[in-house]
């Protein structure tokens, strides 16, 4: 698992410790995803799915990408399709993706990159593998989450960020056995690069085994969990989780994830990804592509899609 790493984690600053009085977060659920296929054929796991939507608020869902090693021929994306009323973000850990959209964003993404785009009022965009990645075949691995828009927000001028894996925040737990990439928001005091619409946070853990990661948390974010790759466990009373699985934790100032002191060949360390942010607390009217407040709000976006208001697809 590429993504960002560090050779020497006692080199970086590290995060504080629990104070007296910070709270532990409880752990209120655990979910497993469901796996399915999305795009032109990509595997997927729903890493949300069946998490109540005041729990993930101001998220929508998260989509684990992979990890499948494609033979040649077999690599695949998705064709243009429009978005309205949210945020995309796309983490490439392992592969290559090439990103168009039709408000002239785009760019190449490879292992510890980010996309981050601002669909706000319309935009139409392509996520595909580049054209030698197909005739090549190899890794692929990666996450797409979506972020709520409050309302005032949801027409928002469309923009697109471009976040490089050399740009991303790296801190490490006071024992030095863990390695945190902070990509957006600030985890005790310590950036990434992300610019969020929605106040939020967003983390790649990668924490050795036997170690724990104490991750200080804003107190008016909520906190979910989701498990790449290994075995371990999250909170204090040490709730047991595994690839594929999502925890929800309720309030506190900091939360606890521990990995098994032994860890299968395929995943040596424990890979977690751990989102946050404050909740917008709005109705949601979510078709397909398109998140708004109100029934009425889709279906104005699906008729100005019809109607070419998104912009028009780039001619290559």
């Amino acid at each position: 698992m590429p993504a960002v790493t560090v050779d020497d984690l006692t080199v970086l600053n590290r995060l504080r410790t629990p104070g007296l009085g910070d709270q532990p977060r409880p752990v209120l659920q655990v979910s497993t995803a469901p796996q399915g296929y999305e795009g032109e054929g990509f595997p997927v796991r729903r890493a949300f799915a069946g998490i109540d939507m005041r729990h993930l608020d101001p998220f929508i869902m998260m989509d684990q990408m992979g990890e499948v090693d494609y033979a040649p021929g077999e690599p695949k994306g998705t064709s243009w399709h429009p978005h309205r009323g949210f945020e995309t973000v796309t983490y490439i850990i392992d592969g290559v993706m090439d990103h168009q959209d039709s408000h002239g964003g785009g760019g190449t993404i490879t292992n510890g990159d980010t996309q981050w785009m601002t669909a706000g009022g319309g935009i139409l965009h392509i996520e595909a593998p580049p054209e030698w990645l197909v005739q090549k075949g190899g890794l692929f691995h990666g996450l797409q989450l979506w972020v709520n828009l409050p309302s005032n927000d949801k027409l928002v001028t469309p923009r697109y960020q471009d976040l490089r894996s050399g740009e991303v925040a790296l801190v490490t737990s006071y024992d030095a056995g863990a390695l945190v990439r902070v990509i957006a928001g600030e985890v005790d005091g310590h950036a990434g690069p992300g610019a969020t619409r929605t106040p939020m946070s967003f983390v790649h853990a990668t924490i050795e085994p036997g170690a724990r990661l104490d991750l200080p948390w804003s107190v008016d974010f909520n906190a979910l969990v989701y498990v790449l790759s290994g075995q371990g466990a999250v909170g204090v009373d040490g709730r047991p989780i595994g690839t594929g699985q999502a925890a929800v934790l309720g309030a506190g100032d900091y939360l606890t994830i521990t990995a098994d002191g032994s860890q299968e060949s395929r995943s040596p360390q424990l890979d977690v990804v751990v989102v946050g942010g404050r909740p917008i607390r709005e109705s949601i009217a979510w078709a397909g592509p398109f998140v708004m407040n109100t029934k009425a709000e889709v279906l104005a976006a699906y008729e100005d899609f019809q109607k070419g208001r998104f912009g028009q697809i780039p001619v290559v």
